[in-house]
């Protein structure tokens, strides 16, 4: 085991698949030469070389629609998006056509694609680099969406995703990169004290798509999310004083129901919480999934706790980022529901 974080279990699984399939290849923005512009790639173009490990041009279209011929050739293409804001110009290879391949083929082709891209806010990146745009990617068939919020999850979750014949968009939260976040202290809306780097398995392992986990186990409230807001929540449980499950999902496509279901049917109460616009965000698919499995044991409306419905503001980041305090203030909410 080594200490890592995010980053560094990334790096590691790029190099792991790499050295264990010769038809992985990386190729993007920058991944190269420089390593990618947060560094997960970070040597692997020395060590594996520039055919395997290749410097694209700014084009994230012909990114992604060249990974999808090269996917359906037999190689197993890993593509980097510089930033998840930057997906948007790749939507039409995405949907029109990576999603659909195998469908469209009756099973004859597909192409295993991962496409990793950085996610979220807190850095302030303002509203072009700063987007939690996972929730396009939920409503596609033939797409499956994973987003880790712990170094471990991260390598495990990668490698998984990389070995899947399915297409997955591999979202990264910015925020919890590196490690302690060096900005306003006068914002805690992360307990660095149970900040999610850790130990990692330097040896190769994997983490099946489609299982959440209960980071926190409690009897009076569940809280359902993923990415960085799963440590914000976890703030917020401790400083409301509450005993509550916090369920990690993970994997928002393929979706661990039964996780929610049983979580749900324990406490009887649910708050959903994710970075994303509340509106049509996947918290609604998290709730619409809770009322129809679970309505008969709720105690109280569930409660959502999002972004909120504007651009990602530059100068407002921490009103918009939803913090501890708004996590606490949908905590007191719920429980004091009759």
């Amino acid at each position: 085991m080594k200490q890592m974080n995010m980053i560094q279990a990334i790096n590691s699984a790029l190099d792991l698949v790499m050295d264990k399939d010769p038809s992985v290849i990386i190729f993007g923005e920058d991944v190269g030469y420089f390593g990618g512009v947060f560094r997960c790639t970070d040597g692997l173009q020395a060590k594996y070389g520039e055919h395997r490990v290749i410097d694209a041009p700014i084009a994230e279209g012909g990114i992604i629609g060249s990974a999808i011929g090269i996917g359906v050739n037999g190689l197993r293409p890993v593509v980097e998006i510089q930033f998840a804001d930057y997906i948007y110009p790749g939507l039409d290879q995405i949907i029109s056509e990576l999603a659909r391949l195998r469908y469209r083929s009756g099973g004859e082709y597909f192409s295993p694609v991962t496409v990793r891209a950085p996610c979220g806010g807190g850095i302030r990146g303002g509203q072009t680099h700063s987007q939690s745009p996972e929730a396009l990617f939920t409503h596609l068939s033939g797409i499956k969406t994973v987003m880790p919020s712990t170094p471990y999850d991260a390598k495990g979750l990668l490698i998984s995703s990389i070995e899947s014949n399915d297409p997955v968009v591999f979202f990264e939260p910015k925020r919890i990169y590196n490690g302690p976040f060096d900005g306003d202290p006068n914002k805690p809306s992360i307990p660095w004290s149970k900040h999610p780097g850790g130990e990692v398995p330097e040896d190769y392992y994997s983490i099946p798509l489609g299982k959440a986990t209960v980071v926190e186990e409690g009897d009076e409230l569940s809280i359902i999310t993923y990415g960085t807001m799963v440590h914000v929540a976890q703030a917020a449980v401790s400083n409301a004083g509450i005993s509550a499950d916090i369920i990690d999902i993970r994997s928002l496509v393929p979706l661990d129901i039964e996780t929610l279901r049983l979580s749900v049917e324990k406490t009887g109460r649910c708050l959903i919480a994710h970075e994303a616009s509340r509106f049509s965000g996947f918290g609604a698919e998290l709730s619409a999934t809770v009322q129809e499995e679970c309505f008969w044991h709720l105690q109280a409306p569930i409660e959502r706790v999002a972004g909120w419905e504007t651009p990602y503001p530059h100068a407002f980041e921490w009103d918009y980022f939803p913090g501890q305090e708004r996590i606490m203030a949908g905590i007191r909410k719920v429980m004091e529901a009759a």
